[in-house]
């Protein structure tokens, strides 16, 4: 795999944060003053899923995927630790964590400040964010991080495989609702969209480049590294412009269901780049695994909150929270990885 930096753009690279928090104002601000703008992109939907987002994401993940190399996949077995440490995370830790954490907060730290219904409502949607470990995004995060390609395809592919059969049992228990409805269209689509279609481009391009040799595949890559930022840059503007009007309505409501999210999501990457560390697992699996287990398949917790609760709940509110703070709070981890890099080599060695 060819080198990547972990600032693909340079000086523009470096100061990502800023413009990310630039994109999320303009997107608000868009989004309230010219909501007409945004209403088109609102109805591109198919599966809950919206389909010009859908577009963005593939736009970040498909650099990667052209690094992925389809003949070295079988290699991933060999270095077992990195998928042992993101089953043990999302699947024994993650899940649990964020109900306990959002019990603490919403029937206790809040209980003054929300209704016994409105904290339920806040919970349920946590609990959902919890259960749904990321499919897409982390495929950027992988790459800003300078990831294992081949290793992060297969962390995330071990994932969708279990939570096509874990989703509904651990929601139902979580919740204590047995009949939870999974939106296998919104699942499927999904991991099709930000998976499938990917990797397969990704794997034809790559072929199709070698044949001209190593140096056609390292420069293609090097053409392709802006493509990643500026999909990222265009989702945020949308996102926050599509929930702009949640933002500005219900500031309070945000705030505090922004709590317990943000400590689960810097405690769960604490706790599984601390294990990365402990087991000294090389840094282009360890980041991307503790990646995969602070950000969420928002997707999929969305659509079951929608199905479950309603569209105008408070536990579809939550899941969108999970959305906003998303972005901005995996830049900061990036920012973290990339700066514990050597120290994490030199263990590891």
């Amino acid at each position: 795999m060819s080198e990547l930096a972990p600032n693909p753009l340079g000086l523009f690279g470096r100061y990502l944060s800023i413009w990310i928090g630039l994109c999320i104002v303009g997107g608000v601000a868009a989004g309230a003053w010219a909501p007409w703008l945004f209403e088109p992109i609102a109805r591109a939907e198919f599966a809950s899923v919206n389909l010009v987002v859908a577009v963005l994401i593939w736009v970040m993940i498909y650099p990667m995927m052209v690094q992925v190399d389809l003949s070295a996949l079988g290699d991933v077995g060999k270095r077992p630790k990195g998928i042992f440490l993101t089953l043990v995370v999302n699947w024994l830790i993650k899940p649990f964590s964020m109900a306990l954490l959002a019990w603490v907060f919403f029937k206790g730290v809040f209980a003054g400040l929300v209704t016994p219904d409105e904290a339920n409502q806040y919970i349920a949607g946590m609990i959902l964010l919890g259960v749904a470990p990321c499919t897409a995004m982390v495929f950027v995060w992988s790459q800003l991080t300078d990831g294992d390609a081949n290793y992060t395809l297969v962390q995330v592919s071990v994932n969708d495989l279990i939570m096509v059969f874990a989703f509904a049992p651990l929601t139902g228990l979580l919740l204590g609702v047995t009949d939870i409805v999974v939106p296998w269209n919104t699942l499927v689509l999904s991991v099709g969209l930000f998976v499938v279609v990917p990797l397969v481009a990704g794997a034809i391009t790559r072929k199709l480049l070698l044949s001209r040799g190593e140096q056609a595949l390292d420069s293609f890559n090097d053409r392709l590294k802006p493509a990643s930022i500026i999909g990222l840059m265009a989702t945020v503007v949308l996102i926050f412009g599509l929930q702009a009007p949640n933002i500005l309505e219900k500031p309070g409501a945000i705030a505090l269901i922004a709590v317990p999210l943000l400590v689960q999501s810097y405690g769960i990457f604490a706790i599984a780049y601390g294990l990365a560390w402990m087991m000294r697992i090389r840094h282009e699996i360890a980041a991307p695994a503790a990646m995969i287990g602070t950000s969420n398949f928002f997707e999929l917790a969305v659509a079951v909150a929608i199905s479950l609760f309603g569209l105008q709940s408070g536990a579809t509110l939550a899941t969108v929270v999970g959305v906003l703070i998303e972005v901005p709070v995996m830049l900061t981890l990036v920012s973290l990885a990339n700066r514990t890099r050597v120290a994490f080599q030199a263990r590891a060695a």
